[in-house]
């Protein structure tokens, strides 16, 4: 594994493919009250790239750029609040998506443990460590554990991904998990709107 760090934004003419795993680290679980600090993104070849964004003038044109591209498959887990966060402090709508969390909920009904951790242990086979989870995102200085904890957050979504697809067509369930893919950057616009915690599907 490489972790390649970059200030700000993601290097010029830097081609990560047409699929490529992303997740953010932020100050906090509120979205006006926690600023985005960390973007990361695999290609799907074991390495991965961090960026330390600017706050609070977010100027990463090619970070934006890859996050609206048409071509481009974004790959997340729990991709709600990641695209919710980007389009709240980089301005973009985050699309198209996949996320192996809703994937998981939709394929794995045997189980009600959804996390990353778990889906990767078993779909993938990774042991993965959470201790840099709560850690200071917003410092000055990011430490080689944070690096390398950012990092395994994008290494495995491929391959989770590919075995989630797989039961998922199995289960006949890969087109009800598209229109749901379709509709989460919407979910995460209601989420900024003020329905985070209001199921505007339920009968009451």
């Amino acid at each position: 594994m490489t972790v390649y760090f970059h200030e700000g934004d993601l290097p010029d003419g830097l081609d990560l493919g047409p699929e490529v795993a992303i997740d953010s680290e932020t100050m906090g679980l509120r979205f006006r009250r926690d600023p985005l600090c960390v973007v990361q993104l695999s290609s799907g070849d074991g390495n991965a790239h961090v960026v330390r964004l600017n706050r609070p003038a977010y100027d990463c044109p090619n970070l934006k750029r890859l996050l609206t591209d048409p071509k481009v498959l974004k790959i997340f887990h729990f991709g709600r609040f990641d695209i919710g966060m980007f389009e709240l402090h980089l301005g973009v709508e985050t699309r198209p998506v996949y996320c192996t969390k809703i994937a998981s909920k939709l394929a794995r009904t045997y189980t009600d443990r959804h996390g990353l951790k778990d889906v990767a242990k078993e779909l993938a086979g990774i042991d993965m460590s959470k201790a840099q989870q709560s850690s200071d995102w917003g410092s000055a200085e990011l430490s080689q554990a944070q690096l390398d904890y950012a990092a395994s957050d994008v290494l495995h979504l491929h391959a989770i991904m590919n075995r989630l697809n797989e039961m998922l067509v199995r289960e006949g369930r890969m087109e009800l998990a598209q229109a749901c893919f379709d509709f989460l950057p919407m979910r995460s616009r209601l989420d900024l709107a003020g329905w985070d915690e209001i199921d505007i599907f339920a009968h009451a």
